[in-house]
């Protein structure tokens, strides 16, 4: 199949930027809309690749003729799961896109996010919490790294971005549709839950007394990382079981979320894995 032959629809031409599934869809790049309609845009080929394979509800699969050539498998995975693939103009792309150069093929998805009961439950061994997180393209790597360290799942807590924001999506590079996600306002309650789980918590501080390498994995672990800018917050500190300090060895005066997130959930994964082989 070539990517002409996949994007045919008998007499018809591609859906344009004005065409109503496009607007429709266009809208879902604003999060009261991606909310009300309960759908969201996974763009790129990880992104839409991971959406079909795991699980991920997926409505409509919109395509460029460039990009259906590139993406002929993903299109016939597609058709084989009864999901619509409409071809659009490059221009319709552009306002799918919420990036400079357009891969040219999006999915519309439904919301990733799940309710906390079916999340944070025992037998979690590792879970992610993320805090007032404001950046989503720290949120979507947090999301793959927390995907690639095989966590169970990720915590937006408080006032945290929406993960099917487009740059979260993006930077999660299909990780989304893999650990289960979920959203809790109340951070107190999110941290209850995972206690109530079975989780001892661990709140990443970059003044805490006790450094990485003191610390012993021996129980299921909740890790959580704070906002940006500030960190945790003070009455987060008090709650948490251990806050805990990534040692510096060189003149660097702080790491970033991303990078701090990857070196303690990476080094308690480590941890757990030689215990348990």
């Amino acid at each position: 199949m070539t990517g002409e032959s996949a994007l045919q629809r008998p007499g018809a031409a591609p859906f344009t930027e004005r065409t109503p599934r496009v607007v429709a869809a266009r809208k879902l790049t604003r999060r009261a809309e991606r909310d009300k309609a309960g759908r969201f845009l996974a763009e790129g080929a990880n992104a839409v690749e991971a959406a079909l394979e795991h699980g991920g509800t997926v409505y409509e699969l919109f395509v460029t003729e460039r990009a259906a050539a590139q993406h002929e498998r993903l299109l016939l995975a597609a058709r084989e799961a009864g999901v619509p693939v409409s071809p659009i103009t490059d221009r319709a792309a552009d306002g799918l896109s919420e990036t400079v150069t357009p891969q040219g093929i999006v999915a519309v998805c439904a919301l990733v996010d799940r309710p906390q009961e079916t999340v944070l439950k025992p037998g979690a061994k590792l879970v992610v919490v993320l805090v007032d997180v404001a950046d989503p393209g720290n949120a979507g790597t947090v999301i793959r790294v927390a995907d690639a360290a095989g966590a169970d799942a990720v915590v937006l807590a408080g006032d945290s971005v929406d993960p099917h924001n487009g740059k979260c999506v993006r930077a999660a590079a299909g990780s989304l549709f893999h650990p289960a996600i979920t959203r809790i306002r109340d951070v107190d309650a999110a941290l209850k839950a995972c206690s109530a789980a079975g989780l001892r918590t661990f709140g990443a501080h970059g003044y805490a007394d006790t450094e990485l390498d003191q610390v012993t994995f021996d129980e299921p672990t909740a890790w959580v990382f704070g906002n940006e800018a500030h960190g945790l917050p003070e009455d987060v500190l008090g709650a948490v079981d251990l806050a805990v300090k990534i040692p510096m060895y060189g003149r660097a005066e702080s790491l970033n979320l991303a990078t701090a997130a990857a070196i303690c959930v990476y080094t308690n994964a480590m941890a757990s894995r030689r215990t348990t082989t």
